[in-house]
């Protein structure tokens, strides 16, 4: 099996690719701005033409796209989070119509809903801000593309290898700079807000087995841990976890909060779909993904500056 997969350097494309390539009989293929890409492409300039033409020289059996702008400006958004699915849908209808397309939407594109709901599929898509509503147009791209395509929906995830523009990787960073100091302070803003965390690994299991089950998918799935858990108790553990003996300043202007979710106060996925289509469900606990994330972070060469 040919499998080309984009953003393959990523923080969940490097997992998935990973995983790709444990098992038997696949052939896997790396695409995008990395320089060790074996597809040298970005999506947010790309031409139908010129990505059609690549992937006839590939020839994939199935594409897992992983790319994405992750909110840092509205038009960096669009181009890769709207664009990107867009012409990647033209580019296979041309080229190899018959690969299953695997694209990572967002949580964020169901936006708000209320204290204790957890949302489907079929919930309605209220996107907060300019991430979630352009990661919702590439899902809409892709769902209405004619493809045999599925959209996973990914909650927030965590784990081992977690970026520092994520808050759990950002407070990793800082956790580890904070060291064990009693006077330290971490700043990081107002953390009441629930959010539905998920292992990378979880992420990037239901991603290959997204790719490699026969027979057709439903158009979208939600994959999550299943749970709403305060952002104020993933802090705190991991500052347990690193043996933090400072105070933890929640006060709301200490801190930049994610320009992902602002103004959601609540985000749970129901996940039985996933579940009866693909045989997953989340394995790692909040616990083990973070001991994971902060095993991987004090692995990492020591910076002298941080975010």
């Amino acid at each position: 099996m040919r499998i080309l997969v984009l953003g393959f350097t990523g923080y969940l494309g490097g997992h998935i690719a990973g995983q790709l390539r444990a098992l038997g009989g696949v052939r896997l293929f790396g695409a995008g701005r990395a320089p060790t890409a074996d597809l040298p492409i970005d999506l947010a300039t790309a031409t139908t033409e010129h990505l059609a033409d690549a992937l006839a020289d590939f020839s994939p059996d199935a594409v897992v796209n992983c790319t994405g702008a992750l909110g840092t400006d509205p038009v960096t958004d669009a181009e890769v989070n709207a664009r990107g699915p867009a012409v990647l849908c033209a580019a296979l209808r041309r080229a190899a119509p018959a690969a299953r397309l695997v694209h990572l939407g967002s949580a964020a594109e169901y936006g708000a809903s209320g204290h204790g709901v957890r949302v489907t599929e079929s919930s309605p898509t209220r996107p907060a801000g300019t991430y979630g509503a352009t990661k919702l147009a590439g899902t809409v791209a892709v769902a209405s593309s004619g493809l045999d395509a599925v959209v996973l929906r990914v909650g927030n995830p965590v784990g081992p290898g977690a970026p520092p523009m994520s808050l759990p990787g950002r407070t990793a960073l800082r956790l580890r700079r904070a060291g064990t100091d009693p006077d330290a302070v971490l700043r990081l803003g107002e953390l009441s807000a629930y959010r539905d965390f998920v292992d990378v690994r979880d992420v990037a299991r239901a991603a290959v087995l997204a790719t490699t089950v026969p027979g057709p998918l439903p158009r979208v799935l939600n994959i999550g841990g299943g749970r709403a858990v305060p952002i104020r108790d993933l802090v705190r553990t991991l500052a347990d976890v690193a043996g933090f003996r400072g105070r933890i300043d929640e006060t709301a202007d200490a801190g930049a909060g994610s320009v992902r979710s602002a103004g959601v106060g609540w985000q749970c996925s129901d996940i039985a779909a996933a579940r009866e289509a693909l045989g997953w469900e989340p394995r790692f606990t909040l616990a083990d993904s973070l001991a994971a994330l902060w095993a991987s972070e004090c692995s990492r060469p020591r910076l002298e500056t941080m975010p």
